[in-house]
């Protein structure tokens, strides 16, 4: 299972950081993807990072702006958001799956992850 947080309120341009908790002893093996979905919208893929920490993936609209990391010994994964601009404004989820290395070119696919967490709350306005 995976638990999501960290979401808020935050004005443009300021900085959020996002926290998926895994549990399980195994967590891991699995590489973890940010996704976000906005009203109206579908799910898009945000960013991914493999199990090992040697690969990470970004959206073009996210690029330079979100840094994805994991601490293992924490089953946790992090997104670290700066620079946030009302496009942001979204529900976030996190996943986890273990098809790797075949992330590598699909890790933007929802279908490709097998644990989702919750949700949290992201909103970004003045």
């Amino acid at each position: 299972q995976l638990q999501a947080s960290g979401g808020g309120l935050v004005q443009p341009g300021g900085s959020l950081r996002l926290s998926c908790v895994g549990s399980g002893s195994t967590s891991y093996y699995y590489g973890v993807a940010w996704f976000r979905q906005a009203p109206g919208k579908e799910r898009e893929g945000v960013s991914y990072i493999s199990s090992g920490e040697t690969r990470t993936y970004y959206a073009d609209s996210v690029k330079g702006r979100f840094t994805i990391s994991r601490d293992n010994a924490k089953n946790a994964a992090y997104l670290q958001m700066n620079s946030v601009e009302p496009e942001d404004t979204a529900i976030y989820y996190c996943a986890a799956g273990r098809r790797e290395p075949l992330y590598d070119t699909i890790w933007y696919q929802r279908w490709a992850y097998d644990y989702w967490g919750q949700g949290t709350q992201v909103t970004v306005s003045s």
